[in-house]
């Protein structure tokens, strides 16, 4: 396939290209920092769209830190809504047979623990500035889809670790201030709340899934992609302390607290292997030793 994939420079974009080249595809790439391509240009895309003339596309551009757009709500909805609106339109005009779209998980918001595992079916209820931005890319989605008749497949995400990752995420960033912390001999890892339970799955295996939607994924559907198991942040932080070269603890700091913490995210992939056939392969201790391993490195730089 010729695949062209939004934000091909960011941390889960890297892993796809790789995936996608082992697969045998021809990939092209933009993303802003590397190309300067804005997503919410729409004349630039189309001009982008056209001059390269994928088969498929794999939108994964847009904002990504859920904690930081309770202050960037506009830049935030902007684009990932407007973004995602501009690249379906970019698409439909230069002849793409077919769209994947990279929503969240955390357009379920707050959920009781009689309402999990969640579905595709559970009720939207976004808590972040960052979540209705993701609800709102996902209607645009679905009316490509029921309205201009677009192959466009949409995906929910639940969360994703592995090497590579921003430390503006709770896991890299416990590992990137253990991995300071073994250079320095400093004992004490500040921690936000370590309650939240949330459904990891390595970046590998997701991108893995999200080959196989384009593949075998049914138009007009949306797809969790997650592992169907919870973990709790404690429990994470403390395997993660378990690998470290030297004693440390984990010490509560609340500047590191977010406004609000969905307490827990369980998904359900059932419909993802019902379809495709995809199952996680990664488990969590390799994950989490490849990405102290990764961290170990990016702090030695």
């Amino acid at each position: 396939m010729r695949a062209l994939v939004t934000g091909a420079g960011g941390f889960v974009g890297h892993h796809l290209v790789e995936h996608l080249r082992s697969a045998g595809d021809d990939v092209l790439m933009t993303d802003f920092v590397v190309d300067h391509l804005d997503i919410t240009d729409v004349d630039a895309l189309v001009e982008r769209f056209r001059r390269d003339r994928p088969e498929v596309v794999y939108h994964l551009a847009g904002a990504s830190d859920v904690g930081g757009s309770w202050a960037t709500p506009h830049a935030t909805f902007r684009a990932n809504a407007e973004g995602t609106l501009n690249v379906l339109f970019a698409a439909r005009e230069s002849g793409v047979e077919r769209v994947l779209t990279i929503g969240s998980a955390d357009v379920y918001g707050k959920v009781t623990p009689d309402e999990l595992p969640l579905t595709e079916d559970s009720p939207l209820r976004p808590v972040s500035p960052y979540a209705a931005s993701k609800i709102a890319a996902d209607t645009v989605a679905d009316q490509a889809f029921r309205g201009f008749g677009q192959q466009v497949v949409r995906t929910r995400p639940f969360n994703h670790l592995g090497p590579g990752q921003s430390d503006k995420f709770v896991a890299p960033a416990l590992a990137a201030r253990i991995a300071t912390n073994e250079r320095s001999g400093d004992p004490v890892v500040k921690v936000g709340n370590l309650s939240p339970k949330r459904d990891f799955t390595d970046v590998r295996d997701v991108v893995r899934a999200y080959r196989l939607l384009v593949e075998s994924g049914t138009s007009g559907d949306v797809y969790n992609v997650c592992s169907g198991e919870a973990i709790a942040i404690q429990e994470l932080a403390e395997s993660l302390i378990a690998m470290a070269t030297t004693p440390m603890e984990l010490v509560p700091d609340p500047d590191l607290q977010r406004p609000v913490d969905i307490p827990v995210l369980l998904g359900d992939c059932s419909r993802l292997v019902r379809d495709t056939g995809w199952q996680r392969t990664i488990p969590l201790d390799v994950t989490l030793a490849d990405l102290l391993d990764d961290m170990r490195r990016r702090v030695a730089d």
